[in-house]
């Protein structure tokens, strides 16, 4: 026991091991898939405003989005359309203007008055004024010119600048300011002493209303922020840039927005599609482990559910961008409803999701497309169900063009545009999506059912018609083996719907359980007829043994042989488990105790495995149960459920369920199960009037115990 137990775990840490190198290498080529088109298209050289197109490049769908270039316009030209604010006049500038007049005049004055300066010096003197600049006529002027029209100078200027700067005057008003000074001389004064006024006073005049830049800032930023954003239309197919044109920032935005030249660095890219990878690998990595014991899935399996999910990623990300109808064409819900019909829908649903988020990614309106592929397509897997008929997956297709319809409606009706055409088009495409989708799922589950012998749900009602050439085979071989299995078929198809089990597989592996007895089928008492001798009477108990014990490896090779999958043939090799026969078994007890030879326990014992599934475990208990049940012949319902509760009690005690995972309450509930229907097959039957004298009742034999039936 502890060598089988360090051979299971042995096994379970390489299966772990190969679960995770698949999914390492998965993640890596999803990684791949995603970024690897972006380097490949042709769409994504570099172009940029201030390029010439290099032909005519037109819109592959409709699409409205908000436009930063014409917002950045608009924004900028309500900041333009404020003009500069200016402070009011400010008074205290225009009294020291007037003082630093006085003060310049006085300093004339003097120059003026000194007299034992030389006229040259004078000049001198005159010259070096800060705040006046005289030139040599003027400055002559001034110190020839008698006393008294030197102040009537003095006056005409202050009174000038005085009548100038009590206005407002801006730094822009500056030079129309100083043309005023000449109109602003009283006529009194000639025009030579009125264009002296004019050099006096001229650069005293300084503007008095200053320019506030946080007044200006503040006015324009309200007018920027009550600009809406501008939106930009196109519809499919309307020309965005013609061949020859000078792309314009306008166009550079319209061409990023549709994916046709790249928006981010390849860096970016790679960083955000690592992300995504890890997200999804690691959402998978957790779902796998939690649901590993349910989904029982196998290492081909897992590969196979791979290879499914890379080839619809990467057909996706190749074919998808730079359209506008093939996204909605592309059958990706085919993936679900294949995976859905192999496997399990809940599986289905769970790899659906992360496909359509990782072909969507990164592709104008992804939301919308993650959106359409996910949703229409678990819809598909939830209407599709175990589809066990063709006419659920043309139902599952319909779906997914009825659901996918009504998502392109919700999102394209609420776009400022309107596009009918377009609308109708994109839901044409979406119902041809899918019942190519469904037609696809069914073709593809056809071919693995083939290739690899997967048991789906039409492919196990094939195989469970009764014309099939093995059942046919069985029938015809040994008829008394055929009643038996239809018997167990029954009681633990009746089970597997109590436990929640798959009734479908339960009732295709009984079917074919013990298809080796067909071979030979005259050591099973029960195609045994009349007062047939039993063969078995003749041979030793460990010959005995092995005839019976062959009929497991003879049903396998008849699974082969007609092609059954491998999920029947799990049932033809774990229905005895690693039990003994043990009719043969004690026999060779009671030779050896007469003659003292000694024998292998092992000579009598089945090859196994142990049931590995509900499924095969049920199979197990129905087997057992029923030819006990058939030897025995309860009297009562309390007699039958003793019968079966002693057959669950002893494969229990043998250990032959540990390796499934049934719990104390789905065994309990597939006792009630057999008693129910075994209860209604040995029912008391009404019993007939004679109308004449019966003849002689044949004397029968009482069936022997399970293990001489060859069990």
């Amino acid at each position: 026991m502890i060598e089988e137990n360090g051979k299971s775990s042995a096994r379970e840490k390489r299966k772990a091991f190969l679960r995770t190198i698949l999914l390492v290498s998965i993640s890596i080529l999803t990684l791949g898939a995603i970024v690897l088109p972006s380097y490949l298209e042709k769409s994504t050289y570099s172009l940029q405003a201030g390029d010439v197109a290099p032909h005519n490049i037109v819109a592959p769908y409709s699409h409205t989005y908000t436009s930063q270039v014409l917002t950045n316009e608009a924004v900028e030209k309500a900041r333009q359309s404020i003009q500069p604010i200016y402070l009011p006049a400010d008074p205290e500038i225009a009294r020291t203007q007037l003082e630093n007049l006085r003060t310049t005049l006085a300093y004339i004055s003097d120059v003026r008055a000194d007299s034992f300066a030389s006229q040259q010096q004078k000049q001198d003197d005159l010259a070096n004024l800060a705040d006046l600049t005289l030139e040599e006529e003027p400055a002559q002027a001034i110190l020839e010119m008698p006393q008294t029209r030197w102040e009537t100078i003095q006056q005409e200027a202050l009174s000038v600048l005085e009548q100038v700067m009590r206005n407002s005057i801006r730094d822009t008003q500056i030079t129309e300011a100083r043309r005023s000074v000449v109109s602003l001389v009283s006529f009194s004064l000639t025009t030579e002493q009125s264009k002296l006024v004019d050099v006096i006073v001229s650069p005293f005049i300084v503007p008095n209303s200053l320019y506030s830049e946080e007044l200006t800032e503040s006015s324009r930023k309200r007018a920027a922020d009550l600009v809406l954003p501008v939106t930009k239309s196109y519809v499919s197919e309307e020309l965005i840039v013609q061949q020859g044109q000078v792309i314009t920032p306008q166009i550079e935005e319209a061409l990023h927005q549709f994916g046709i030249i790249r928006s981010n660095p390849l860096t970016s890219n790679l960083i955000a599609s690592l992300a995504v990878t890890t997200i999804s690998s690691g959402f998978i990595a957790v779902y796998f482990q939690r649901r590993r014991l349910q989904l029982n899935l196998s290492i081909t399996s897992l590969f196979l559910i791979s290879v499914f999910f890379l080839v619809f990623l990467i057909a996706g990300r190749l074919l998808i961008p730079g359209h506008a109808i093939l996204p909605y064409f592309f059958p990706l819900a085919a993936f679900g409803l294949t995976i859905a019909s192999l496997f399990s829908s809940e599986l289905g649903l769970v790899l659906t999701l992360v496909l359509a988020i990782t072909t969507a990614f990164g592709m104008p309106s992804s939301l919308d497309l993650t959106l359409f592929y996910s949703i229409a397509s678990m819809c598909g897997i939830l209407v599709l169900g175990k589809g066990r008929r063709v006419t659920s997956y043309i139902w599952a297709g319909l779906t997914v063009g009825l659901v996918g319809s009504m998502i392109i409606l919700a999102y394209r009706l609420v776009e400022t545009y309107t596009d009918w055409m377009g609308i109708a088009t994109l839901i044409g495409a979406v119902f041809i999506n899918g019942v190519a989708s469904a037609s696809l799922a069914l073709l593809l589950q056809y071919i693995v059912t083939q290739i690899f012998g997967l048991a789906t749900p039409l492919h196990l009602l094939e195989i469970s018609r009764s014309d099939h050439p093995l059942l046919q085979f069985i029938l015809q071989s040994a008829p008394g083996s055929y009643q038996h299995s239809l018997q167990v078929s029954n009681l633990a198809e009746q089970a597997a719907k109590a436990i929640g089990a798959d009734p479908l597989l339960v009732r295709a592996g009984a079917l074919y359980h013990d298809a080796g007895k067909s071979l030979n089928p005259q050591y099973f008492i029960e195609n045994q007829v009349g007062n047939q001798v039993n063969p078995h009477n003749d041979l030793s108990p460990q010959e005995s043994a092995r005839i019976i014990i062959q009929h497991v490896t003879d049903g396998i090779s008849l699974a082969k042989k007609y092609r059954l999958p491998p999920r029947i043939r799990d049932f033809i090799l774990e229905h005895h488990g690693t039990t003994i026969t043990r009719y043969q078994y004690n026999r060779a007890k009671e030779l050896s105790a007469v003659t003292g030879e000694t024998f292998d326990i092992e000579d009598f014992r089945y090859p196994g495995p142990r049931p590995q599934s509900r499924e095969t475990a049920l199979l197990m208990l129905a087997d057992c149960t029923e030819a006990k049940a058939r030897a025995d012949l309860p009297k009562n319902e309390t007699e039958l459920r003793e019968i079966v509760r002693k057959a669950v009690d002893f494969q229990l005690q043998q250990g032959q369920l540990n390796d499934t995972n049934l719990t104390f309450l789905d065994l309990n509930r597939t006792i009630d199960s057999f008693v129910f229907t075994l209860r209604n097959t040995y029912h008391p039957r009404l019993r007939y009037p004679e109308t004449e004298k019966p003849a002689e009742p044949l004397a029968l034999d009482a069936p022997p115990p399970q293990e001489e039936n060859g069990k």
